[in-house]
């Protein structure tokens, strides 16, 4: 019988807690597979089985498996009796034929009360191996690894193991709402919350008419890559070139570009609370451009009520950008487009601007008009993965 190995890391650490843990991502496994003929999923001594089906392929499992947080690494294993005998000749008999190598196994019994102890099955194992091929034994540099782990009442062995992508299974760490542009930062910072397990939905803030619908597009396609992670995304489209029409009217031009930010969280903070999220996430970094100064950064904080996350504060561009390429949303990050923060921007902006510079200029605006009609023209739009309906359900605000 063919089965999936999933060992996690954090998961382990959290005491008492640890069965909630555990039985979270044992849930985000089934659903993530529920398609591809997987016949069980379970946990069984500090991992997880998944007992693969006839029309199974190994393949797209491994795809879903490497997407899901909370997974430390995982492998194709096949499944015998908890006998050393069995677990042996099992292991002999799927080395046979392949090219000579040096060789060692990695044995772990995770049921204590299996006769054999973890070097003994090594040496036991290695041996019949040895025997069989004439495989030179190197415990330090070997070319090929085989492990062996023993539960209570099954054994597996398997060759290759495959990277997870560590973290925590979605759903564990709370809600959380990222305010999403087209660019490269956004996704990521979205990315390593929903690392942490926390479910994430997504505010997209566009200037159509005015613009074109690229940047609503874009938004679409990264929250798309970014479902494959956390299964169900809500994504929110809201209109804000009227909010921007009536700032350029009312507030000096180095002030805007702050101004516009400060709306937006304050929209944002409106729709999180409505999708029962707790905190706001940025892409905000220290110093990359006019509004992400430490003085700016804080005159837009003090327009939430709620706490704002930035993952990504310390980090320079290489580093988001490589992060970005390896999360899959570097190549539709760059494709052009007309970002609303390009709309009616100041040549000259403000770089270090105070709480009462900005608390006179928003006196001129009618703020909770402003916040409210942008809520109201808002478009709520759902993702699903795997899709095996619609994939996008398509709602308006109430």
């Amino acid at each position: 019988m063919t089965s999936v190995i999933v060992h996690y890391q954090e998961l382990g650490l959290k005491g008492r807690n640890r069965p909630w843990f555990i039985n979270t991502l044992v849930r985000t496994i089934r659903a993530a597979l529920k398609d591809l003929g997987v016949a069980e999923v379970r946990a069984i001594m500090g991992r997880i089985e998944i007992r693969l089906g006839a029309r199974a392929q190994w393949t797209d499992v491994r795809d879903r498996l490497a997407c899901l947080p909370g997974i430390g690494n995982f492998a194709r294993a096949t499944h015998t009796p908890a006998n050393l005998d069995a677990l042996a000749d099992a292991i002999v008999a799927s080395v046979a034929g392949l090219p000579a190598c040096r060789f060692r196994i990695t044995a772990r019994r995770a049921d204590k009360r299996f006769p054999v102890p973890s070097p003994e099955i090594e040496r036991v194992i290695g041996k019949r191996v040895q025997d069989a091929t004439g495989w030179a034994v190197d415990l330090t540099r070997p070319e090929r690894t085989i492990y062996a782990e023993v539960v209570t009442n099954d054994a597996f062995f398997y060759f290759e193991k495959e990277r997870g992508a560590g973290g925590l299974p979605v759903g564990s760490g709370g809600r959380v709402m990222c305010l999403l542009s087209g660019g490269i930062d956004s996704p990521v910072a979205a990315w390593r919350l929903i690392r942490r397990g926390c479910r994430t939905v997504f505010v997209h803030f566009h200037s159509h008419p005015i613009l074109s619908r690229t940047s609503q597009d874009k938004a679409r396609e990264l929250v798309g890559v970014l479902t494959r992670h956390q299964l169900n995304s809500r994504l929110y489209l809201v209109p804000f070139s009227a909010v921007q029409q009536q700032v350029v009217i009312a507030v000096p031009p180095p002030l805007r570009v702050v101004i516009y930010r400060r709306l937006m969280v304050r929209i944002a903070e409106q729709l999180a609370r409505r999708s029962g999220a707790q905190a706001l996430v940025t892409g905000d970094v220290v110093g990359q451009v006019a509004s992400q100064t430490i003085e700016n950064l804080a005159v837009v904080e003090a327009a939430a009520t709620m706490p704002v996350l930035r993952p990504l504060i310390g980090f320079d561009k290489d580093e988001i950008t490589l992060e970005a390429q390896r999360l899959g949303t570097y190549s539709i990050s760059i494709v052009p487009d007309d970002d609303c923060c390009s709309l009616f921007t100041p040549r000259f902006p403000a770089t270090r601007t105070s709480r009462e510079v900005v608390d006179a200029a928003e006196s001129n605006l009618a703020v909770t008009d402003l916040v409210n009609q942008a809520i109201k023209d808002t478009l709520v739009e759902d993702f699903h993965f795997p899709m095996v309906e619609s994939a996008r359900q398509e709602m308006r605000l109430t």
